[in-house]
């Protein structure tokens, strides 16, 4: 995913965390005609193309680092506390001694809970928080001979369009060694392969002969949910509903 500069510094990230350093966005109307956009950067200036499967494990490790106790669990779901400074029980399958890949359900006891577990959030329905409207969003990495990945060295793409989306746009974004090629969309979210089929269309010259080397859907939020903190209880990220709405970029929250 795409993550903006302040992000960098804000989290400490190292440089190499950061896949590829786009500072070309080539905007593509119905019609294939081009925008170029990004001539006005600074020459530090870029937005961060990393993988999420990099990014994460990053972070996970970093905060055992400094102390945080790492669960490979599932969360299923806590009982609210029952006076004012009463404990929140969470209970988990934990998956550390998973055996024929069921955990084992254990509970703990806790102070306060950020609940930072995605779009489908258990944290959110346990606290009452509230829908929201989302976007269904695919895309298939491929990897493309290196004379096409030479084009993507600095440079997105994003497509708009009825044939790749009726109301959000579609993409090709460079990641370490492959690109990705997706869609998204609101309205029409049973549609959503013949989106897809649509920005692989439209991309064809660029991405001919690519290998799709792992295929990725997920929700992205439109808006954030009613209630996003409840007592000692707080929603971060997906699971409250942040993102960037002209983009749909949300790591950073």
């Amino acid at each position: 995913g795409a993550i903006p500069l302040c992000m960098v510094g804000e989290f400490d990230l190292p440089q190499e965390l950061i896949d590829r350093r786009v500072r070309k966005m080539t905007m593509i109307s119905p019609t294939n005609k081009e925008v170029q956009i990004g001539s006005t950067l600074a020459d530090d200036e870029y937005i961060g193309m990393v993988r999420r499967e990099v990014l994460d494990s990053y972070m996970r490790d970093r905060a055992g680092e400094k102390g945080a106790t790492l669960i490979n669990g599932l969360f299923m779901g806590m009982t609210l506390p029952q006076t004012k400074n009463g404990s929140y029980v969470l209970t988990y399958n934990d998956l550390g001694d998973a055996v024929s890949g069921k955990g084992t359900k254990k509970t703990l006891e806790v102070d306060v809970v950020i609940g930072a577990d995605g779009a489908n959030s258990r944290v959110a329905k346990e606290i009452e928080a509230g829908d929201y409207e989302y976007a269904i969003a695919f895309q298939e990495r491929m990897r493309i001979d290196d004379e096409k990945m030479e084009y993507y060295k600095e440079r997105a793409e994003m497509y708009v369009g009825d044939d790749v989306s009726p109301d959000f746009y579609a993409w090709v974004f460079p990641k370490y060694d492959h690109v990705a090629v997706g869609t998204g969309t609101v309205v029409d979210k049973k549609g959503i392969q013949k989106y897809q089929q649509g920005i692989r269309d439209r991309a064809e010259p660029r991405i001919r002969g690519g290998e799709i080397i792992r295929v990725e859907a997920h929700p992205i939020p439109e808006h954030p949910r009613p209630w996003r903190t409840k007592d000692r209880v707080t929603l971060v990220g997906d699971a409250a509903g942040y993102v960037t709405k002209c983009s749909g970029e949300g790591i950073y929250f």
